[in-house]
């Protein structure tokens, strides 16, 4: 399971915060190896006149930007798994927004698994129900 949250610059745009989620969902299981049946996804937008970078509003820059939070459980991605996942999505956040701002800033949380859970289960208890 993951839980994703993204802030997207700009007034909402349906279209786009499919677009963004498919593409996250997608790195998200390939990079990350989480099963698409427990990714969560909440896109929302900021407008550009609100969002600030150098002190200086995207609106101002004729700039986009994104911030994403992904929360995984604690130990089980890589260093080199996650710096994938950063590396990619901001080429994948390019792609989707040709005027993307360099300061776009995504974080990998890693999450206890006795703190983070879903569907009122912590991942601990699945991890020792799971008997591994």
């Amino acid at each position: 399971m993951p839980h994703i949250v993204i802030h997207l610059s700009g007034e909402p745009d349906a279209a786009l915060a499919a677009a963004t989620a498919e593409t996250v969902s997608g790195l998200t299981q390939r990079l990350l190896g989480k099963k698409p049946e427990v990714i969560a996804i909440a896109v929302q937008f900021i407008p550009a006149a609100q969002w600030f970078i150098g002190g200086r509003s995207l609106q101002a820059q004729g700039r986009s930007a994104y911030h994403l939070d992904i929360s995984v459980t604690d130990e089980t991605n890589t260093k080199a798994e996650k710096a994938a996942f950063l590396r990619e999505l901001h080429a994948a956040m390019s792609a989707l927004r040709p005027d993307l701002h360099e300061v776009s800033y995504a974080h990998v949380i890693d999450a206890r698994a006795a703190a983070y859970g879903y569907g009122g289960r912590t991942q601990e208890y699945r991890h020792q129900a799971a008997g591994v």
